[in-house]
Order: C-alpha cells, then structure tokens, then sequence
C-alpha cells in the first residue's frame, strides 16, 4: 500500500472509528496500524510487514489464517438462506447440527446450547438464566454471583460486573447490585511463602467463605475462567478448580466455566474443564468456535439447569436478532471439523505442545524473566527487575509494553498486560514456527534488557 493511501486510511479511521479498549485521543496521533491480509500463522500490514501473529488475533484464531473452507462454508449458506431467526418456533439446518455437536464435544450433560453473538453476550444470558433457574424454583433471593478480581468476562454491562476488573468498574457505574468477587489464583504475585498448592486451595476456600457470609441460601452461582487470561494467563494450581467444584457442590452453588479463551483446543484439551478435571453446570463459548472467523457465542447448560428452564420457566423472554444465524453455525461446524479431521488438538497434547513448554522453559532462563508459565498454546513470560525476588516493576506496566513494542518490530505480535507477555498462537503453529517465536521473543527481550540498562 502506498504511504498516502495508508495515511488517508488512518486519517479516516481517526476521525469516524471509535476503537475497544483504547485511549482513543492518543491512537489518533500516532495512526492505527492497518493488517491487510492473514494466512498461516502470520499477519501482514500495510506496510507490508510480515509478523508472527503469536497471539492468534485475540485468542481466538484457532485453525490458522487463511482457510478458505470457511468463506466456502458462510458462501454456501448464504447461498441457500442467509438468515433466519430462532424466535417463532423457527430454526434453521445448521444451527440444530452445531447444538448436537457442541453437546457431543464439551464433557458430561452439557447438552443444551443457547446462541449469542459473543462471550460477551453469553455471560449476559447466564445472569439472567441462573437467576430465573432459582427463581422459577421459588428461590428468587438465591441470585448473588459470585466472580474474582481481575477475571474477565466481556465489556458489557453484565459481563463486566461478572468479571473483577477495577479499571472497568469505574466507568458506567459498575458492577450491578448481588455481583461479588473473590480473590485471584495468582501465585506468582500473590502466593507469597506459601507452596502453590497451599496457595490454590487457600485461595479456593475464600469462595467457602464468601458463599457462608453472604448466605448459601442466596448465592447462585459461581463463575471463573479456567485460565484466567485477560489478567495475565494466571494458570491456577491443579487443587484448585477441584476444590471450587467441592464447594459449590456443597452449597449447591452453580458453577460456570468461561470457555471463551480456553476452548476448542487452547489447553491441549477441547475445554480447559477437562485440563483441570471438573464438571461445570454452564459453560460460556466463544472465539475458538469459528476461530474468530465469523462471530458467534454459546452457553452450554447441562440436564438440570436445562430441564427447570423447560419444564417450570414458562416462555423464555430472552435472545438475540442472530441467535443461531446460520451463516455463524456453517462457519463453526466447518471450523469444528477441521480441527477433528485434522487431529489439531491432539497434535498439541502429543507434540507441538510439549515441544512450546520446553521453548517457553527456556525462556524462563532469561535474567529479565521471573516466571514463564504455560499450558498447552496459551502461556506468560512474567516480566521483573530482579529474578529471584518475584517482585514487581515500579512503574507497572511500562516495561511489558517496552517488550511488546520491541517485539512488534521484530516482526512478533505478542500481548503485554501489566509487565507480563502472554502467549496465544494458532493451534497449528509448528516446531519450526515455535523455534522462531523463541528466537524472536529471546532478541527482543534482550533488547528490552538494555533498553533498561540491564
């Protein structure tokens, strides 16, 4: 692209494109870096700079850029019926087949799907749906959920209150009323003396605590990504979700597993409940379910939750224009059967993932590095002034993004969130690619190492 036409480009972005999670004012000088095109592993821009995309968009680039069965699979559908709503008593072809699918893959009587537009859009739909399951059961006041600090679960009005995130709290007035949260399984910066699996099951038992001061009687549910990503992928020790699923047993507490990051493949497992050895009640899906290629989410609801909606809830005043656009539901069932066919997922439990640990192990090595955490093709390098202190920058935040810029013109893209690198490439990166994801993110941290006087 020529120089003039990208800066009318970001001329024309700045002054009409609001955009996420940005400060926008600031984006406006600097101009918006424009991707043009995908395929594999990479992203180019238009600049035409090459770049391994090891972040696979935004978690969600799952099978790879550049898969024209997909295009094939929405042009078809377009083709034959391009949209028809679920309201009415009305459904379409692919929609009933990506139910039956989705309830054949994700694990125990998760058998129920609900369709959305995104994450976002699910957890809204499981605030309103765990609610009215205690509700029509003459529980109305069992209607607290229960999330952590710094989990996330989109930016919508409900997702947002689910999710623990200060820095979205403080704007539009959030969280809403019966929405508490308890602490983080981040051992690195919190666990102190304790061993990680002291720390994971002290930190399980703060829910114990929160559902018996706020009354089991009015807690309704529980919900927590299995990997908490947005925050820094906090992957939490292995006592920890079993004692979570104990409690909310217990109590008979809902318990709700965010998919959104972790599912389809992400862990080396189809779901990250299945890495972590739980059954949840409700499971949120999202990104990976058409490796972002088309939006679409999901709620899985297992027999119980299922059978009061149906059988005591009366008409379901709730859902979306698209729930179960067909176009979206083509595009997954394709995506889904790419990753069957092509074993992707147990390629990375029996060889690209044990092959990226011991790569991202030995970037653990590095003297800016205080701890590189991994599970399956989602994993930190958690950035600190002195290795053996587990301490933090001054300054936070300033040094992840001196990282991710440098490693951006390394040609690696890489997430920086507070001094921590995360990792999230395409599920079909291979050893060769994994060799120069490490010989980039090594060079670059380097640099950043004298970039700071180290």
């Amino acid at each position: 692209m020529e120089n003039s036409d990208l800066q009318a480009l970001q001329k024309l972005d700045a002054a009409h494109h609001i955009h996420p999670f940005n400060d926008n004012a600031a984006l406006a000088k600097k101009g918006t870096r424009i991707l043009t095109k995908g395929e594999g592993c990479y992203v180019w821009d238009a600049e035409g700079n090459k770049m391994l995309d090891a972040f696979a968009g935004l978690w969600c680039v799952n099978i790879g850029y550049g898969r024209t069965e997909l295009g094939k699979a929405a042009a078809k559908q377009m083709d034959t019926l391009a949209y028809y709503n679920s309201f009415f008593g009305c459904t379409t072809e692919p929609t009933v087949h990506l139910a039956a699918k989705l309830a054949e893959l994700t694990p125990g009587d998760l058998n129920h799907a609900f369709f959305s537009n995104s994450g976002s859009e699910a957890n809204d739909t499981i605030l309103r749906m765990v609610r009215h399951f205690w509700a029509v059961q003459d529980q109305p006041d069992k209607n607290i959920l229960i999330g952590r600090f710094n989990g996330y679960h989109g930016s919508t009005v409900a997702g947002a209150s689910l999710g623990g995130m200060k820095g979205m709290h403080s704007q539009g007035g959030l969280p809403i009323p019966n929405i508490h949260h308890i602490n983080q399984p981040y051992w690195f910066g919190e666990g102190g003396d304790l061993s990680p699996e002291e720390f994971g099951l002290q930190r399980a038992r703060e829910l114990e605590d929160k559902i018996l001061e706020l009354g089991p009687d009015r807690v309704a549910g529980f919900i927590g990504e299995p990997i908490q990503g947005a925050a820094g992928v906090f992957i939490p020790p292995m006592n920890y979700w079993p004692e979570i699923q104990r409690i909310c047993r217990k109590y008979d507490v809902l318990l709700i597993a965010d998919e959104v990051i972790c599912g389809f493949g992400r862990t080396g497992h189809w779901f990250g409940s299945e890495y972590f050895g739980i059954q949840p009640d409700i499971m949120t899906l999202a990104k990976g379910i058409t490796s972002g290629y088309i939006p679409l989410g999901a709620v899985m609801f297992n027999d119980r939750v299922s059978n009061v909606l149906r059988d005591k809830g009366g008409e379901l005043a709730h859902g979306y224009t698209y729930s179960g656009h067909p176009v979206c539901t083509a595009v997954a069932l394709e995506n889904i059967r790419i990753l069957q066919d092509e074993k992707i997922v147990e390629n990375i439990q029996g060889n690209t993932g044990p092959y990226l640990a011991s790569r991202w192990k030995e970037l653990g090595e590095h003297p800016l590095v205080g701890e590189a955490r991994v599970v399956g093709m989602v994993g930190a390098l958690e950035l600190v002034p002195n290795k053996p202190s587990r301490a933090f920058f001054e300054d936070r935040g300033k040094v992840g993004q001196l990282c991710r810029d440098i490693a951006l013109k390394n040609g690696l893209i890489l997430r920086a969130t507070n001094d921590a690198m995360l990792l999230s490439p395409p599920l079909i990166i291979t050893r060769g690619q994994i060799d120069e994801l490490f010989e980039k993110a090594w060079k670059s941290l380097n640099q950043t190492a004298e970039a700071l006087g180290k």
